[in-house]
């Protein structure tokens, strides 16, 4: 949620929250609005919570106040052993988060020295206005689709940008092969990741992991990608199996995208495989040494499919928009 919304949204709710009581005679008016100030929060889902956990303890501080008063009378020590049994036990139940809103209200009590049923009302209504309009106001969340949309089309891109740079460095050898691209993907991603955590617990009722593991497929390739970048460095030699590895390069990422299943690309590798298996032995260490980094390569960009594939066989059949 951005500054904008939740200043909007905290203001309204306070300020609504304090008029409603008053609109309703309540006595202690303006604490509803601090009640609705502590609820409101980033999350459908948290919010939900949040306002159960802290009915529950409120009820459970109006009555341990309630009994504490009547057998004790009312005074500052008073309120302290109401404390001594009231925070452990919320703290039991995991309702701390109600401690600091209960207690002005228990207070309140013992301001007016008074534990009649229509009192107690009065500081119960205060949290049902406060925590409701809170509530009400957190019902709406601004879409994240097209953040979330954007950021496909980020990780897609650059990805492809990074599969591209690779072909080029085994035709080329341009330079060192840098991880530049790999960070600012790494980045994106995690990003990315904050989002769509932030997005699913806006769902209350139709949840999905889909774009959480989108983001998650896409962040271990990235894993293998940065391996892959250090170990394309020490491929010394211009050879026919750098043209075909880089060829492998180029298809991969001319074909990523959230509609490609990839299983093609894994026919390929399989091709590779056996087409370096009957290439002839190399004659020189150099030559050995640059054969096996290519077939680590070629391992390690199996594995780079694998995860999309798999990815496409869990969802293909349960999203409208498969993804890969």
């Amino acid at each position: 949620m951005s500054i904008l919304h939740r200043t909007i949204k905290l203001m309204l709710a306070t300020v609504l929250a304090v008029y409603l009581a008053d609109w309703l005679g309540l006595s202690y008016a303006s604490s509803a609005g601090i009640i609705a100030i502590l609820s409101v929060l980033d999350t459908r889902k948290s919010s939900l919570k949040m306002a159960r956990n802290r009915l529950f303890s409120t009820l459970l501080a109006l009555c341990l106040a309630l009994a504490t008063f009547a057998f004790l009378g009312f005074g500052i020590w008073t309120l302290g052993i109401f404390l001594a049994a009231y925070v452990p036990l919320a703290y039991r139940f995991n309702w701390e988060a109600g401690i600091a809103p209960s207690t002005v209200l228990v207070t309140h009590l013992l301001l007016e020295q008074n534990i009649s049923l229509s009192f107690l009302g009065n500081e119960l209504a205060l949290f049902l206005i406060g925590a409701g309009l809170a509530l009400l106001f957190n019902f709406y969340m601004p879409s994240q689709e097209a953040t979330i949309e954007a950021y496909h089309q980020q990780v897609e891109d650059l990805l492809k940008q990074i599969l591209l740079r690779f072909e080029a460095f085994l035709l080329n050898g341009d330079g060192r092969n840098d991880a530049q691209l790999i960070n600012q993907l790494d980045q994106i991603l995690e990003d990315a990741l904050k989002v769509v955590y932030l997005d699913r617990h806006n769902q209350l009722f139709h949840q999905t992991n889909y774009q959480v593991h989108y983001f998650e497929m896409r962040a271990a390739q990235n894993k293998i990608l940065r391996t892959m970048a250090g170990t394309i460095n020490k491929c010394l030699l211009e050879g026919r199996e750098n043209i075909i590895l880089a060829s492998l390069f180029e298809r991969a990422a001319q074909q990523l995208s959230r509609e490609n299943s990839a299983k093609e690309l894994l026919l390929d590798i399989e091709l590779f495989h056996a087409t370096f298996r009957e290439r002839p032995l190399p004659q020189t260490r150099e030559e050995f040494e640059t054969r096996a980094t290519l077939f680590q390569l070629l391992h390690d960009m199996e594995t780079f499919i694998r995860l999309k594939v798999n990815f496409y066989n869990n969802y293909s059949q349960n999203e409208k928009d498969p993804s890969v």
